[in-house]
């Protein structure tokens, strides 16, 4: 799954016919659904003495922006749970499943194309749950951080269009195991990201 993500973000603009060029108005909202693909970095920090490491997953996302000024927006993230493995040491230790809520702001760039590209930064809101491990009673601070992305949008009706984008996310969690500290760890991922977007 997280391969087909990856590919679906670098390929499925290129499926679509050429159309006419668009822009976003002062007014104008958006609403987008599609699938993401959380990717941390390699090296998570060290829990309990051992090296962590995060695995990837995939979720439903939802995006919903206002565009404040002509071609300027702010834009709501959110998502259905992303679940991960951590392993400590190459052996799998716990799990956890955490909501990435991200305000942005984005500034989706004017051309007479059907092709859009546009940036955006903002702060992400993290909070684990549902930690499970055999070790005991694991706990993963919420995380305040920046978040930034480039996209691009490619219009395939009046109102509709494909757009393939990746954020980063500075996300790093206090752990504790039975109320003990046993590290932070350093998440720092990429989410590749492939969905619809609708304008209203």
């Amino acid at each position: 799954m997280r391969v087909t993500v990856k590919t679906l973000l670098l390929s499925s603009a290129l499926a679509v016919c050429a159309l006419p060029g668009f822009a976003q108005s002062q007014g104008d909202w958006t609403f987008g659904i599609g699938v993401g693909s959380v990717d941390p970095k390699s090296d998570n920090g060290t829990l309990a003495g051992s090296a962590a490491t995060i695995a990837s997953d995939e979720a439903l996302t939802l995006t919903f922006e206002y565009f404040i000024r002509d071609n300027i927006g702010i834009e709501l993230l959110a998502a259905t749970p992303f679940e991960h493995e951590i392993s400590l040491g190459g052996s799998p230790a716990a799990t956890t499943r955490h909501l990435p809520p991200t305000l942005s702001v984005n500034y989706h760039f004017t051309n007479a194309s059907p092709w859009k590209p546009y940036i955006g930064a903002g702060i992400n809101y993290t909070t684990f749950f549902e930690e499970e491990t055999s070790l005991g009673t694991l706990e993963l601070d919420d995380s305040f951080g920046i978040s930034v992305q480039v996209g691009l949008d490619y219009k395939i009706s009046e109102n509709g269009w494909l757009r393939a984008n990746v954020r980063w996310f500075d996300i790093d969690t206090d752990a504790s195991l039975n109320g003990a500290d046993i590290g932070t760890a350093e998440i720092d991922p990429f989410l590749f990201g492939v969905a619809y977007v609708h304008k209203f």
